[in-house]
């Protein structure tokens, strides 16, 4: 049995196609699984082909001719390019040659002349010759007579220039960083000569270097200074920190005195009702600069009692003392040999060489030869030299009766009298004396009696005496006679709690 089914006009109008389909047994077949009739159209026709693909079949020809026409109408359709002509100049007459044409020889005869120039007036004066005014710095490690070669004049004038400062100020005081005002004369690119050179050689002083009659001369300009120090006093309030910098103090100042004071009164035990007292290094200029250096005094007020701390050297090391004299505690000392090894211990013992039993009187420190001997802290030389079973000894006496020695050393570098300094080198280990090897035997006395230095534990504070202590007085009397700066009372900043702790 046969079912036909029909389809009407699509929209492009065409015939409709027929679709078949058999059923057999009560089944249908569906129409496409027959094959259908193709019908094109002009619209279906491809102009545009590939023409890498497909080569040498009959669409492939149809776009190669559809190639060809189109290159055919761009060449048909294309203008025609003429030529631009450019007319040559005309050519130029023969008089106005001669008026372009230069002269053959001096003072020849260039043309047709067009006006008559004014004539000639002499010169009433010479044109004043050109100056080179210029600012350099003297930079750190520089000589003088560099920087002004490197800024142009000429090597004789700069070593004049630099010999004749050398006579006012030694050169290597003048601080890195001091601007030079250079004047140099006419003359060439360089090695010019130089006319005037003033700078600041000193907070004091102001040089100036002319040239008359041919020659450099030097001219000193004092700088009038008030070099009295400044002191400053006020309450602690929240911060000794900021109390001090509103002050007036610069920050090397407060940090100066935090250090001087620290050692004896812990920062957090200052109250805000505490009082802090300054005095420091502080110069005026005429000129108006100011320049401050070191802290000179350090005190702080409290409740009924008071620290004052002033600067002195003595024994060759500068330190903070009281009022009383009294320097810097230092609590014991620094083992002389560094990486030692403790190869015998204070007490008796059995001499290794003499055969009998003995006191030791120190503690053997055993290192390779030629290992440094340092110094256990400060202190004065008493003895050095050969001291029998010592061999090279060196012995140095400590403030509160304290005293050290080492022996066995191969050499040493101090002399008797000498000050010397904690840690400071004064000879090598050895093993001259009576000496199994190279050690350094080290021996601790209090009140000239030795003790075991591995339990020493002494407390240094030197002080001072006798007519240094009158004079170390009497300037901490004129530190006290200062007139304070108004400006640290007047910027103050108090707590409003008296029993608050200050934070520093």
């Amino acid at each position: 049995m046969y079912q036909r089914e029909g389809h009407g006009a699509g929209a492009a109008g065409g015939a409709g196609t027929i679709a078949l389909g058999m059923a057999e047994y009560g089944r249908v077949f569906p129409a496409h699984l027959y094959p259908q009739p193709v019908r094109r159209g002009l619209a279906d026709i491809d102009l545009a082909v590939d023409l890498g693909a497909r080569i040498g079949t009959g669409e492939w020809f149809r776009g190669l001719a559809t190639l060809g026409a189109l290159i055919g109408a761009t060449v048909w359709l294309a203008p025609g390019i003429d030529p631009v002509t450019i007319p040559a100049p005309a050519a130029m007459a023969p008089a106005r040659q001669g008026e372009m044409r230069p002269p053959a020889r001096a003072r020849a005869d260039a043309g047709r002349r067009l006006a008559r120039p004014d004539p000639a007036r002499p010169a009433i004066a010479a044109p004043e010759p050109p100056r080179i005014d210029l600012q350099s710095t003297l930079g750190p490690g520089d000589g003088l007579a560099r920087v002004l070669e490197r800024e142009g004049a000429a090597h004789g004038d700069a070593v004049r220039a630099a010999a004749l400062v050398a006579g006012a100020v030694r050169l290597s005081h003048i601080a890195a960083g001091t601007k030079l005002a250079i004047t140099l004369g006419p003359g060439g690119s360089a090695d010019r000569p130089l006319e005037a050179l003033s700078f600041r050689a000193r907070f004091d002083l102001a040089l100036r270097l002319t040239r008359a009659n041919g020659a450099l001369t030097l001219q000193r300009q004092p700088i009038a200074v008030d070099a009295t120090p400044m002191r400053l006093t006020g309450l602690v309030g929240d911060s000794l920190y900021a109390a001090e910098r509103s002050a007036g103090a610069p920050p090397s100042v407060v940090a100066d005195y935090i250090r001087a004071i620290a050692p004896r009164i812990g920062i957090d035990d200052i109250l805000p009702s505490d009082r802090f007292d300054m005095v420091f290094e502080h110069k005026r200029a005429a000129t108006g600069e100011v320049q401050t250096g070191r802290l000179l005094y350090a005190g702080i007020a409290r409740q009924g009692d008071a620290l004052r701390l002033a600067r002195w050297t003595l024994g060759g090391r500068e330190q903070w003392f009281d009022a009383s004299g009294a320097g810097e505690r230092r609590d014991g000392f620094t083992m002389p040999v560094t990486g030692a090894r403790l190869s015998s211990g204070f007490g008796m013992r059995f001499h290794p060489i003499l055969g009998f039993s003995r006191m030791h009187q120190g503690v053997d420190l055993a290192a390779p030869y030629g290992t440094p001997i340092v110094a256990a802290a400060d202190g004065v030389v008493r003895f050095a030299g050969w001291h029998g079973g010592h061999g090279n000894f060196v012995q140095i006496a400590h403030d509160g009766g304290m005293g050290t020695g080492y022996g066995h050393m191969s050499g040493f570098v101090v002399r008797v009298g000498e000050t010397v300094r904690q840690g400071e080198l004064i000879g090598y280990v050895g093993s001259t004396g009576l000496s199994t090897g190279p050690h350094c035997h080290f021996e601790v006395y209090r009140g000239g009696q030795a003790i075991d230095p591995a339990s020493a534990s002494f407390e240094m504070t030197q002080r001072i005496g006798g007519a240094a202590l009158a004079r170390f007085k009497a300037m901490m009397a004129r530190w006290a006679a200062l007139n304070p700066s108004p400006r640290g009372e007047r910027d103050q900043v108090t707590s409003p709690s008296a029993t608050a702790r200050s934070r520093g």
